[in-house]
């Protein structure tokens, strides 16, 4: 398995041929809306090239279900599987065309690519966000999206989980680097990924998150877990 963090809550996940790619942002949308949330880091314009299998969208924020990213991804020729959590699901599906569109609430399990997703709560200010579970090669890795601590999210986990991808930023009803902490100590997570820094903020995660287990990520660099 190969992981790349494409920035923000997004990242590549590549087994052989197979490619998912969860929350990607790559454009300026968010500057457009908002002169503050300029990006602080430009976009590697090779991932935009790729052809997912599965493209998974845990909410409705700009940031993590852009249409100026998705209108690329969606306008190729081949049909991706769009595992999409309720207010987003509404909002991608109007791009149409041959790909299936996947209602990805809470406890919603699908299985595609030989991988089977599962929607895990997440308690955020989109009111249908989710993370995603999945296991690939006897190992559990799960992506929180963007989420508040809450007990609720580690009562739907397994006990075995080897890689957790959680933010740290503390804004936007997001863990701060302390909760992040705390959530990673719970889950008894191998490998911990911060995400959800730097590229609108000047947070530097191997200065506030210094977790044993923390993979620091920089962004469109494989990670090494």
């Amino acid at each position: 398995m190969e992981i790349t963090w494409l920035g923000q809550g997004g990242f590549l996940f590549e087994l052989g041929d197979t490619k998912i790619i969860i929350d990607p942002y790559l454009s300026d949308s968010c500057e457009k809306v908002n002169p503050k949330s300029k990006r602080r880091f430009g976009v590697d314009e090779r991932f935009l090239e790729i052809c997912p299998d599965v493209l998974i969208l845990t909410h409705n924020h700009l940031d993590h279900t852009d249409p100026e990213t998705l209108e690329v991804y969606l306008n190729k020729d081949k049909p991706i599987t769009v595992l999409a959590s309720g207010n987003a699901w509404t909002s991608v599906r109007k791009f149409g065309g041959d790909h299936n569109y996947v209602l990805f609430n809470e406890g919603t399990e699908f299985t595609v690519c030989g991988i089977t997703f599962k929607a895990i709560y997440a308690e955020h200010s989109d009111d249908k966000a989710v993370g995603v579970l999945f296991k690939v090669d006897g190992k559990n890795y799960f992506a929180t999206g963007d989420t508040l601590y809450n007990e609720k999210i580690l009562k739907q986990l397994p006990r075995n989980i080897y890689a957790l991808f959680l933010p740290i930023n503390g804004k936007g009803n997001n863990m701060n680097a302390i909760d992040a902490k705390r959530f990673a100590v719970r889950t008894k997570a191998k490998k911990v990924v911060p995400c959800h820094f730097s590229l609108f903020d000047d947070i530097k995660a191997e200065e506030i998150f210094d977790f044993p287990f923390a993979v620091i990520p920089k962004p469109f660099e494989k990670l090494e877990i």
